[in-house]
C-alpha cells in the first residue's frame, strides 16, 4: 500500500524519518511517496486534506482535526526547544514595545498557523503587526531592516548569535514557566479516511523508525546532511537532539497532557476553533 507522506528537510524530521522511508525496518507493507516541505507549507497542504500522513504545527492541528488523527509517535515536543523573539537593538527596550497597546513593531514570523505564533500571542497578545516569512529568511529580515523583530524556530536557534542577534524573550521557556508542562511543536497526523488498521500500522512503523535512528544516529546522516542547508555535522545533532526525545516514540501521558493544555488554553483565548473528534489515535489502555 503507498501512502503520500509530507515532512519538513529539518534534521529532526529527516532523522526521524529516515528508516521508514529507507526500509531499514519492516514498514509491514506499507511504501511512502515522500514531499519535503517548510512546516507552514506542510500546515497549508493538511488544510486542503492532500496527504495521507504529515507532520505539522500543533496550532494548525486544532484546525484539521476533523481531517486527521495525532499518532503517538514522531511528536517534536520538549523542554528548552521553543521558538525566540530576536531582534538588532536593544531587546529590553523592544520587549516593553511588544506589551504596548498598539505595539507598532513589526515581527517576522515563519507562518500564521505555526505553534511559535501561538506562542507569540500567547506571550504578547497585542503583538499583531506580522509578517509571514519562510522561516530561513527571517534573520537575514531583521539583519536588513525589513521586520523589527523575528520569531525564528528550529536551527536558527543556534545561528542568530553568529550574526549578533539578539535574544528578546524564549518563548518555549515562557511557556514552561507559566505551565509547567513541556511545549508541543509538531505533530505526525493520519488522515481518518484511512483505515483504522492503516493508522495503527503507521503508528508502529513511525515508532520502529524512530527507536532505529535513536539505535544507529549515524545511519542517516547522508540523507539527513542532504536535505540540512549547508549546516555543520554538530550543528545537525545539536537539532535533532533538542526536538527528538521520549516524546517522538510514544507521547505518553505527559505528552497528551501538554496537549491538551495546548489546545484548552488557545480554546480559552479564542484563537482556535472548537474541537469535536478525539485528538488521539489510541486510548492511553493500550
Amino acid at each position: 500500500m503507498k501512502l503520500t507522506l509530507g515532512f519538513s528537510p529539518c534534521p529532526n524530521d529527516t532523522f526521524i524519518f529516515d528508516a521508514l522511508i529507507h526500509h531499514k525496518i519492516d514498514t509491514e507493507g506499507l511504501d511512502f511517496e515522500v514531499f519535503y516541505d517548510d512546516v507552514e507549507t506542510l500546515n497549508q497542504k493538511a488544510f486542503r486534506g492532500e496527504l495521507d500522513v504529515t507532520k505539522l504545527s500543533y496550532h494548525a492541528f486544532a484546525y484539521v482535526a476533523d481531517k486527521y488523527v495525532l499518532l503517538d509517535a514522531g511528536s517534536a515536543l520538549g523542554y528548552g526547544v521553543g521558538p525566540m523573539l530576536i531582534c538588532n537593538k536593544d531587546p529590553e527596550k523592544l520587549h516593553l514595545q511588544l506589551t504596548t497597546r498598539h505595539s507598532p513593531l513589526t515581527i517576522g514570523i515563519p507562518g500564521k498557523y505555526t505553534t511559535a505564533n501561538f506562542l507569540l500571542g500567547y506571550a504578547f497578545p497585542n503583538a499583531i503587526n506580522k509578517v509571514e516569512l519562510v522561516f530561513s529568511d527571517i534573520e537575514n529580515a531583521v539583519l536588513e531592516g525589513r521586520v523589527d523583530v523575528g520569531l525564528i524556530i528550529h536551527e536558527n536557534r543556534f545561528t542568530y548569535q553568529d550574526k549578533g542577534l539578539k535574544k528578546i524573550l524564549d518563548l518555549g521557556d515562557y511557556w514552561e514557566k507559566q505551565t509547567g508542562c513541556a511545549i508541543p511543536l509538531g505533530g505526525i497526523v493520519a488522515n481518518r479516511n484511512l483505515p483504522l488498521g492503516v493508522q495503527h500500522k503507521l503508528n508502529r512503523v513511525l515508532r520502529k523508525s524512530v527507536e532505529f535512528a535513536f539505535a544507529n544516529p549515524k545511519s542517516g546522516l547522508e540523507f539527513i546532511r542532504s536535505h540540512a542547508q549547508e549546516m555543520s555535522e554538530e550543528v545537525m545533532y545539536k537539532h535533532i537532539e533538542l526536538y527528538v526525545n521520549k516524546y517522538s516514540i510514544d507521547l505518553g501521558e505527559e505528552g497528551r497532557k501538554a496537549i491538551n493544555l495546548l489546545f484548552d488554553t488557545a480554546l480559552a483565548n479564542q484563537t482556535i476553533p472548537a474541537i469535536k473528534e478525539e485528538l488521539f489515535l489510541t486510548s492511553l489502555a493500550h
